[in-house]
């Protein structure tokens, strides 16, 4: 079965022209299949079925694969067994009709507003780098903008005197969102006193500089990001997403209608992030309490009882 393996290998290289790291990876999943192939009898490709993919794919998971790397494996082993019915070398595809393993959506890491208040008052501001770093924080902060937003965004694009700024999504979407007083005074402070003197070229009009009088990259402000992370003593593994989805958490939690947040992220679905979704039905839970007529009926009802109990 292993010169099947060489062969398809050997068809990706002069066919396709994938690197010699990929080639690498595929003869690697499809070694690591037919060694479970073999343990279980299995002596020509004919005799592997459905059932044989399944039980090698849950062997894996059993042994600590993650979802993710258990896919890319199925996806070895499903161009494998296309090849080979393609090339009539088999007759059917056991992979057919193999349902995906459905990788585990992780609940972002969300800031409580406590650390928040720490991570922003970490810059100096006796500094020029402080001041600009505190502009980019309570930017990021204020808006829930991606970072990647965060560095494209231009001098006229901010308005801190009406408390708005424009940004545009990597597809080209623009959308307007409020800014927060704090935000504004300290964007503004940054582009009077600071900017002026990162700028070596008066061509450039990216908003957030460097040393170097260039647009701030995203690298560069992880890095920014993760200095004033260790700073301010908050654990874990802190990134710009970070920021953004503690910004929509905390306005959630505040009682801000969903479609409201859904719309300063950019965002088609908020269901994306099951976080949003938990704090999302917490607030739904305390609209109705507060406005369904028959409950509050009900909590009126029971707050007069337990009183009375308590006299």
């Amino acid at each position: 079965m292993i010169q099947y393996v060489e062969s398809f290998i050997r068809h990706l290289g002069e066919e396709k022209g994938l690197s010699q790291s990929t080639l690498e990876s595929y003869e690697r999943d499809l070694r690591q299949f037919f060694e479970f192939a073999s343990r279980q009898g299995i002596q020509s490709v004919d005799e592997i079925k459905k059932l044989h993919v399944s039980m090698h794919m849950n062997e894996m998971k059993q042994s600590g694969f993650t979802a993710s790397t258990v896919m890319r494996k199925l996806v070895s082993l499903r161009s494998f067994f296309h090849y080979m019915v393609k090339e009539s070398l088999m007759e059917q595809d056991p992979t057919l009709y193999l349902e995906s393993p459905k990788p585990k959506k992780k609940v972002p890491q969300i800031l409580s507003v406590e650390q928040v208040e720490r991570l922003l008052a970490a810059p100096d501001l006796s500094t020029s780098p402080g001041i600009r770093d505190k502009a980019m924080l309570e930017l990021l902060y204020a808006t829930g903008m991606k970072v990647s937003e965060l560095t494209s965004l231009n001098v006229e694009d901010v308005y801190p005197d009406m408390k708005f700024l424009r940004c545009t999504s990597s597809s080209g979407k623009e959308r307007v969102l409020p800014i927060s007083s704090i935000s504004a005074e300290a964007v503004s402070t940054y582009i009077h006193r600071i900017r002026p003197q990162l700028v070596k070229d008066e061509r450039e009009n990216g908003l957030f500089l460097n040393n170097l009088g260039t647009r701030l990259t995203r690298q560069g402000f992880w890095k920014i990001l993760k200095k004033y992370a260790a700073e301010a003593r908050i654990d874990g593994d802190i990134t710009p997403h970070t920021l953004r989805h503690s910004f929509a958490a905390h306005l959630l939690e505040d009682g801000a209608d969903i479609r409201s947040v859904q719309e300063m992220l950019g965002h088609s679905d908020m269901s994306a992030a099951p976080i949003y979704s938990l704090l999302t039905k917490k607030a739904m839970k305390d609209v109705y309490q507060s406005h369904h007529p028959r409950e509050r009926a009900y909590l009126t009802m029971s707050k007069e009882r337990n009183g009375n109990d308590n006299d």
